[in-house]
């Protein structure tokens, strides 16, 4: 179990994120057209995995915009935005602020990948929900990089990831 905070109060996660150098947890996600993607359907590529708890918040927002900012200029390289929002709300957020250069991704229909990656919230307000993490995926599917941000108002650390990134 992994602690956070949220606003200055603990909350806590199922378990850790995947540990750097282990293989990354398959996944099976909704796209925004309602269709399957599987962490299989990137092989070759390299990953960011950016978390969170729901597009409806400031920080969220945020934080899918930076990585669209920034995923244009990656080479090989997809960043997926994951949360249990539906994918409606994130086809509504992404047609409102010009998203075109991220993958989002729903984990509502089974929870398994906040279950997988051990980044679903176990109390508190945001119960159910994912804790705000950034995963780097190397093209060999394995974890290069991970951050579970500890006060989940805050935006992840983009520098770190994109190093990290640079030199998976």
């Amino acid at each position: 179990m992994a602690t956070v905070t949220l606003k200055g109060n603990e909350i806590h996660t199922i378990g850790n994120l995947p540990s750097v150098g282990s293989s990354a947890p398959a996944f099976d996600l909704t796209m925004t057209d309602l269709s399957s993607r599987s962490l299989s359907d990137y092989e070759g590529r390299k990953l960011v995995l950016n978390i969170f708890p729901s597009i409806d918040t400031g920080t969220c927002a945020a934080s899918v915009r930076q990585f669209n900012e920034e995923a244009a200029e990656l080479e090989n390289t997809i960043v997926l935005c994951i949360s249990k929002d539906l994918p409606f709300a994130q086809t509504r957020f992404c047609g409102a602020e010009g998203i075109e250069n991220v993958v989002m991704l729903s984990d509502y229909k089974d929870g398994n990948f906040g279950k997988s990656y051990q980044v679903e919230l176990t109390d508190g307000p945001l119960q159910g929900l994912l804790s705000r993490s950034v995963v780097v995926v190397n093209e060999n599917g394995n974890v290069v990089y991970t951050e579970q941000v500890t006060e989940t108002v805050e935006e992840p650390n983009y520098k770190a990831a994109l190093e990290a990134l640079m030199d998976a």
